[in-house]
Order: structure tokens, then C-alpha cells, then sequence
């Protein structure tokens, strides 16, 4: 899977180890690198576990559209689809056709 960001900034920060591991820490930073080659890896956003350690899923609310998967709790890699989202007919994202993301951010959102 193509891997986008939003900001420069954290397009420098997640291509580095070093910078990923100063900015998260070393047990963050250690996740997050897995979650990127998870991502990485994937050919679709389907084929990334939905079940732990990542838990990949779909949010809701004001975040709606948008996804994420675990790092260390309470923490989040958040996530969305590629404009335009690939649609199924009855309006759902369609996983298997998403192949571009575009990291937002690493948050607790709780």
C-alpha cells in the first residue's frame, strides 16, 4: 500500500527512526515502526489485521471516515483513505480497493 502524509513534518518524523523513537518514545516508537510495515506491506487496506496487535478500525462521530489502528494504549495512529474513497454500492468504504493512505497523526482521542 502507498503510504501519503499530512504534513511534512510527519512525513520526516515517521520515515526516521531515530525521530520517531525521540518524538514517541522508544515502546511507541517501536509500534508505530511495526504499524508502518504493516502498511507498507498490505496491498490493500483490507489485508491489515483487524484483530490485535494492530486492530485496524473504522472511526466514528466527527471522525467518520477515517481510521486507526493501536500502538501502545492509550495512543492511536490515525489514518483515511486516499481521496476519492472507494465506494461499495451501498455507500461503505470499499477495503479491498483502498491503496493509498494518508497518515494523520498519532493521538489519544479518548
Amino acid at each position: 500500500m502507498d503510504i501519503g502524509f499530512a504534513t511534512t513534518k510527519l512525513e520526516k518524523v515517521l520515515n526516521s527512526e531515530a525521530l520517531i523513537r525521540r518524538e514517541y518514545g522508544d515502546v511507541n516508537g517501536h509500534k508505530i515502526m511495526l504499524r508502518m510495515a504493516v502498511f507498507a506491506a498490505a496491498p490493500s487496506l483490507d489485508h491489515v489485521p483487524k484483530t490485535n496487535p494492530e486492530r485496524c478500525h473504522q472511526l466514528t462521530g466527527d471522525r467518520d471516515e477515517g481510521f486507526a489502528v493501536d500502538i501502545e494504549h492509550p495512543f492511536r495512529l490515525l489514518f483515511r483513505a486516499q481521496e476519492p474513497i472507494p465506494r461499495k454500492p451501498d455507500g461503505g468504504i470499499d477495503l479491498t480497493a483502498v491503496t493509498r493512505i494518508v497518515i494523520i497523526g498519532i493521538k489519544d482521542y479518548h
